[in-house]
């Protein structure tokens, strides 16, 4: 029997299946060979596939979001999913298919929804419970944008974009939060996870 594992923020759940490599006498609660994945958004179409679709769609989300933050053009093209920004509020996934005739899926996510996703990627990144997540793949980030984290002093010159209104997401007071949320805890606890998405953009590169 398969180990299914939750990952949830708010709007959106990534539901990880898959077992544990007893090969290696793990745990049997671990999961070392995902079979299934799904990224479920709240009145969204659900996103799933195999792992090297997991990977690809983490490095789409990961790579757009250090080009937001590193003033370049805020766009992500590749085999498997497109992401660009429709405005300032919203962001545009192109996901394409595998299979043959089948139409690409067309998802509209605004700045929480994006910043929710990538929380529960955070969460899968750093859960003991999941192993052979990280690829050579993500090392393909380039060393331009590695050293743009690595160089900045201190976490309030990180998060000053030029832009605030696009940048909005990555902001520490507000990267987290929705906009009617304003509930002074929330938003420590949206400031904390922050920085646990840097650390793991970090681990990535």
């Amino acid at each position: 029997m398969q180990n299914k594992l939750l990952f949830n923020q708010s709007s959106v759940s990534l539901e990880i299946n898959g077992l544990p490599d007893y090969s290696n006498n793990e745990n049997q609660d671990n999961i070392s060979i995902i079979s299934q994945w799904k990224l479920m958004i709240i009145d969204k179409p659900v996103i799933e596939g195999n792992l090297d679709h997991l990977r690809s769609i983490m490095k789409a989300f990961y790579s757009y979001s250090i080009s937001i933050l590193n003033d370049e053009n805020a766009s992500y093209n590749s085999k498997l999913i497109d992401i660009k920004p429709e405005n300032c509020y919203t962001h545009i996934l192109l996901l394409k298919s595998s299979k043959p005739n089948v139409k690409p899926l067309n998802i509209s996510i605004g700045n929480s929804v994006f910043a929710d996703i990538i929380n529960c990627f955070d969460q899968l990144g750093f859960s003991d419970k999941v192993k052979n997540i990280y690829s050579k793949e993500f090392k393909s980030l380039t060393n331009k944008k590695h050293s743009f984290l690595k160089d900045k002093k201190t976490i309030s010159e990180f998060l000053l974009p030029p832009v605030v209104s696009l940048f909005s997401i990555f902001l520490f007071s507000t990267a987290f939060i929705y906009i009617y949320d304003n509930n002074e805890n929330r938003s420590l606890l949206n400031y904390r996870n922050k920085l646990v998405s840097i650390q793991s953009i970090n681990k990535l590169l």
